[in-house]
């Protein structure tokens, strides 16, 4: 089967937003595909988090990932620290990078400015380290949003260009543009999207919140003039409501709008956030039995590990050969 790869960085809590929009489709892939996971943890010290932190993010985001159905046995689950062949081919690929290009990257414009005091040089070679992490293990297809496409660019570009030079080594990936639920708006902000690390909480719905959380924030969700729950560009509140029960009910957005023609938007609000609570009640269980099993964790963690070095080491070896450099 053809390979996907794809990654998720521990900075922030999960929400359902990050279910929606590629946790969900990420387990779906697994029955299609040979599909590799990783907790992008490197990526994760771009900016100012302490170590515990880290650490609680990174143990919290392997657990639910598999709680929310990424089953090691169906597919290569690990964390990126693990495997240090992703920083070695960075530093190789920071060489086959004009500066030019990375100065581009929008993003490394917008964190920039968000976090002046602390532009540092990781931030900038960040989207060299995911071409890294792509270009390891051969993949033919990376899950991707809008705002990850001109890295993924950049990633063909390296690709393209070492291939050129010495002759052909990576797979030139491809995106992969999940077509339903591919965004899970804020609930006080529907034009914006829903973020782990909003400034704001109360406009995302993290996966471990609990029902009493969840209810307050569903109700206090920013809605649109007019009464009817119809699914619109001029009702964007509603319409990210719709979206959000349409997913977690596995209903279509024409069947919810049946459902609750004659409802109002209190009561249309309410069911959306106990249908998500029910949701989210069945993940924590899972999830908290996961997490609790330290030795579980760990050997998921080693298998991957493994499994993972003996790929990417492959490929780093194949480089490192063409470029010259003397090999014991």
């Amino acid at each position: 089967m053809e390979i996907v790869y794809s990654a998720l960085k521990p900075t922030g809590k999960l929400t359902i937003g990050n279910y929606v929009g590629a946790i969900k489709n990420m387990v779906a892939m697994t029955e299609n595909y040979d599909c590799i996971y990783t907790v992008a943890d490197l990526h994760s010290i771009t900016v100012n988090i302490p170590p515990a932190e880290l650490r609680e993010n990174t143990l919290d985001m392997f657990s639910l990932l598999i709680a929310l159905g990424i089953d090691p046995e169906k597919c290569l689950l690990f964390l990126q620290s693990h495997v240090p062949m992703h920083s070695e081919l960075a530093w190789i690929l920071n060489c086959y990078t004009q500066f030019g290009e990375a100065r581009r990257m929008t993003q490394f414009k917008d964190k920039s400015a968000k976090a002046p005091e602390n532009v540092n040089v990781g931030l900038f070679a960040y989207p060299v380290l995911m071409a890294a992490d792509i270009l390891l293990y051969q993949a033919k297809y990376v899950p991707i949003g809008k705002d990850q496409q001109q890295h993924l660019e950049l990633a063909r570009t390296i690709a393209e260009r070492f291939n050129n030079r010495y002759s052909p080594t990576f797979v030139v990936p491809e995106g992969i543009f999940p077509k339903v639920g591919a965004k899970i708006a804020s609930l006080i902000d529907p034009t914006a999207k829903m973020g782990k690390t909003d400034e704001n909480a109360e406009g995302t719905v993290f996966l471990l919140d609990d029902r009493d959380t969840v209810m307050r924030k569903f109700k206090r969700a920013v809605t649109d003039s007019g009464a009817e729950i119809i699914f619109s560009p001029e009702k964007p509140g509603i319409s990210n409501l719709i979206t959000i029960y349409s997913v977690f009910s596995g209903k279509s957005i024409k069947e919810t709008e049946t459902e609750f023609q004659n409802a109002g938007y209190a009561d249309f609000k309410s069911a959306v956030g106990e249908i998500v609570s029910d949701f989210l009640a069945k993940l924590q269980s899972e999830y908290k039995r996961i997490r609790s099993d330290k030795a579980y964790l760990s050997e998921v963690m080693q298998k991957g590990a493994t499994s993972a070095t003996h790929l990417a080491q492959k490929t780093l070896s194949k480089v490192m050969r063409k470029v010259g450099f003397v090999r014991l």
